[in-house]
């Protein structure tokens, strides 16, 4: 009994110590998180052939990043500085419970605010990169995807994270697929999301090759840029940003 109970102690004990670690360790791993995102969104604007001139000339460096309501579309007020948006997708307070219908990138909650990084000129987008994120065949994937001010043409896709199948589904990080994703299609004339990656070779401009032995996760990807670009995601911000402008 003795034994049992010393074994029960430093259990808890070795309990109370991960979990006073991990509280202690969050806030540099947001930070370490937020970090590497914002270094990936700026090779990805680096990359985007005249952007860095426009930047140049409107005297920013880098995009503005705003919190936007995902059910309205609105833009809101104040610094989005800190805001972890799995974490608010977590919690039932600042999230909302996805029906199966909905939700097609495998969320199960979705954060009722999202960021949003802008470059704007004279309250024109001029770029617009919206952070994704949604299932995968092994892993939750989380990317930046870039529109270009027609709010309907990929500027580019850059993969921040994943942990897909090492040489098969991990391929989706390479520069050469994501290679393939600038000047794609978001919707058609009606529009009706028609977005997608295919099996083999793309055929429209609303396809993207898929990766050979991948198909999961190309559909996964599919799936989670579908969802994002809907009515659940970022659809009320663009419709709003279509009509209304920056202001």
């Amino acid at each position: 009994m003795k034994a049992l109970g010393i074994a029960g102690l430093v259990a808890l004990a070795s309990a109370i110590t991960v979990s006073t670690a991990a509280t202690t360790l969050r806030p540099r791993q947001i930070a370490n998180v937020e970090a590497a995102r914002q270094l990936r969104m700026q090779a990805m604007v680096d990359e985007l052939p005249g952007l860095r001139a426009v930047m140049e000339e409107l005297g920013v460096t880098e995009l503005q990043t705003r919190l936007v309501d995902l059910d309205t579309g609105r833009m809101l007020p104040g610094e989005a500085g800190g805001f972890d948006p799995e974490a608010a997708a977590r919690d039932p307070e600042t999230s909302i419970a996805l029906t199966q219908e909905a939700d097609t990138a495998g969320l199960e909650r979705r954060e009722a605010q999202a960021l949003v990084h802008l470059l704007e000129r004279d309250g024109v987008p001029m770029l617009v990169v919206l952070p994704v994120r949604g299932a995968g065949y092994q892993s939750t994937i989380s990317a930046l995807l870039a529109l270009e001010p027609d709010l309907n043409t990929i500027a580019a896709l850059t993969v921040i994270e994943q942990a897909e199948t090492p040489g098969l589904g991990a391929n989706i990080e390479s520069e050469a697929w994501q290679a393939l994703w600038p000047g794609r299609q978001i919707a058609d004339e009606t529009g009706a999301i028609r977005i997608d990656v295919v099996r083999g070779t793309a055929s429209s401009t609303y396809e993207v090759d898929g990766i050979s032995g991948a198909t999961r996760t190309g559909r996964g990807i599919a799936d989670m840029v579908r969802f994002w670009m809907g009515p659940w995601g970022y659809g009320p911000f663009l419709s709003r940003l279509r009509q209304e402008g920056l202001g």
